[in-house]
């Protein structure tokens, strides 16, 4: 959907068993060694069980890591396991670092997973090593060898549930989620939850910040309103704890097609991070995402004509989409804090008038699309992208029509060496998925399997009945939402939460502002 100023709009907590095992020792005349293990069971049933483990180096930078541990019973055999090779002799676990994550600087955390067996109890290990040197948690202190079987009378994990169905919803009335008092914090995905490091759940409640995707093409300065600490204390005083930030790729990249004068390439970049830093600093989780972007489409639900970045096109570009990504990956690198949102709202099944499944072929493949002019980047090839810089941010993707179908977004999902790939929806009372029905069928599965945030959420009508519901509904099922849009617009015009940016709500942002006020901090 399009709003004024040309700009298009729009358009998890299950059972967590933890155990955490701190780091580290030294032998006395060598480097700092140090290391810290939180080992946690993220889903289990009948026979197998899902499990994580969130591995920190704490002392100087490793070129090549091995962690050990030992199962305490002979029955939990790994069958699987990602972001690390895995092998396991007796109950004696072995697992070496992918080719990809081997490097692990000095307080730099790898995030390893892994599905195994288990019998009649499910105990946790109870020591690990890291390169052979016990992780404890701190650094200094001897060396040891490959960890010991642990203690057979280790506590055995809650009995497993009747399925093997992923970690059971929140409760339908849940209290307010975890959030940092400081900065915002690193993020990684944990079965179908996003948590921090000290694996606390952690939903992505927030607002959207419109105004960086469209001044710059238009030769309107960097942003819509003001940026500054004022502006992100405002928005923290309704427990905001995540800002999406729309980019557009030109601007970024700094093409010729950017008006003179507008911030282009370096400046709008150092305008960017500028921003983002002060979210971080601010305790909310910047989503950086790429909203419009180059390709000239003339088809159906066309927004311009323009081949330029000045309206949302049905799917990323090839030529600069990679180039865009591979600048965004390497500048936030390194800092999990920042999510990573791949393109705003893809419709290539109605480019092509075809099936649903050749839109999401489209979608996930790219290449040729029927309907569209220009080479598109499909999303298993932009996940690739981010990955080769080294960058395992959390990567969220939308799906079909205006990110408004996720039917088979499970199906097409891309593959993510890191485990770290998330679903977002954009929900809005005029579109075909707007009610509980919908959500529960289409919606439902997904947020069962995958972390999923409605990183667009807001209704035309400028109140807030149906964001109620919506987010109620969220609530039950440990989905994050972020209300469209903090800008001071007219909100008869489209979904605008505030009347100026001092915070004054409109009647629809009362409705988003209560209900944060019960569910965040």
């Amino acid at each position: 959907m399009k709003y004024r100023r040309a700009l298009l709009a729009a358009g998890s907590a299950g059972v967590l068993l933890a155990a955490g095992i701190a780091v580290a020792t030294v032998p006395a005349a060598a480097a700092a060694t140090g290391c810290s293990a939180t080992y946690t069971i993220t889903n289990s049933w009948p026979g197998g069980f899902q499990g994580g483990i969130h591995l920190t180096n704490l002392g100087d930078p490793l070129t090549g890591w091995t962690l050990r541990f030992s199962f305490p019973d002979a029955n939990q055999k790994v069958t699987q396991g990602w972001n690390a090779v895995f092998s396991q002799t007796g109950s004696a676990v072995t697992a070496v670092n992918a080719s990809y994550n081997g490097n692990l600087g000095t307080n730099q955390s790898v995030d390893l997973g892994f599905l195994a067996n288990w019998g009649s109890v499910n105990p946790m290990p109870t020591s690990f090593t890291l390169n052979d040197i016990l992780c404890t948690g701190s650094v200094g202190g001897p060396s040891t060898g490959p960890s010991s079987p642990a203690p057979s009378s280790a506590q055995p994990s809650s009995p497993a549930p009747s399925s093997p169905a992923p970690s059971s919803p929140a409760p339908s009335s849940p209290g307010p989620s975890q959030g940092p008092p400081g900065a915002a914090p690193a993020l990684h995905v944990q079965g179908n939850q996003l948590v921090t490091a000290s694996g606390a759940t952690y939903r992505l409640l927030g607002v959207n910040r419109s105004g960086g995707e469209f001044a710059c093409i238009q030769g309107n300065g960097m942003w819509n309103g003001p940026m500054d600490q004022a502006s992100v204390t405002a928005i923290r005083s309704w427990k905001v704890r995540a800002v999406r930030v729309p980019l557009n790729e030109e601007c970024w990249v700094g093409n010729s097609d950017v008006p003179a004068g507008a911030p282009s390439g370096a400046t709008y970049q150092q305008n960017v991070v500028s921003y983002v830093n002060l979210l971080i600093s601010n305790g909310i989780t910047p989503i950086v995402e790429m909203h419009w972007n180059f390709g000239q489409y003339t088809g159906p639900s066309a927004g311009c004509s323009d081949a330029k970045a000045t309206c949302q096109k049905p799917m990323p570009d090839a030529q600069w989409a990679p180039q865009f990504w591979t600048g965004v990956a390497n500048t936030f690198k390194g800092n999990n804090a920042v999510v990573f949102d791949l393109f705003n709202e893809p419709f290539p099944e109605r480019a092509s008038g075809s099936s649903e499944t050749a839109g999401w072929t489209c979608w996930r493949d790219g290449g040729t699309c029927p309907g569209i002019g220009y080479q598109v980047a499909g999303f298993q090839s932009l996940v690739n992208t981010v990955r080769a810089t080294g960058a395992t941010n959390v990567i969220l993707l939308g799906g079909l029509a205006f990110s408004n179908d996720l039917t088979q977004w499970l199906q097409f999902k891309p593959t993510d060496p890191t485990g770290n790939l998330a679903a977002f929806a954009h929900i809005y009372n005029f579109n075909s998925c707007s009610n509980t029905s919908c959500y529960d069928s289409q919606l439902a599965p997904v947020a069962a399997q995958v972390p999923l945030t409605l990183s667009e959420i807001g209704e035309n009508d400028c109140q807030h009945s149906f964001v109620d519901t919506l987010m109620n509904w969220a609530d039950s099922h440990s989905v994050g939402y972020l209300g469209w849009t903090w800008n001071n617009w007219d909100c008869s015009s489209g979904p605008a939460l505030i009347t100026d940016y001092t915070g004054t709500p409109t009647a629809y942002g009362q409705g988003l502002k209560n209900h944060l006020a019960t569910v965040s901090n």
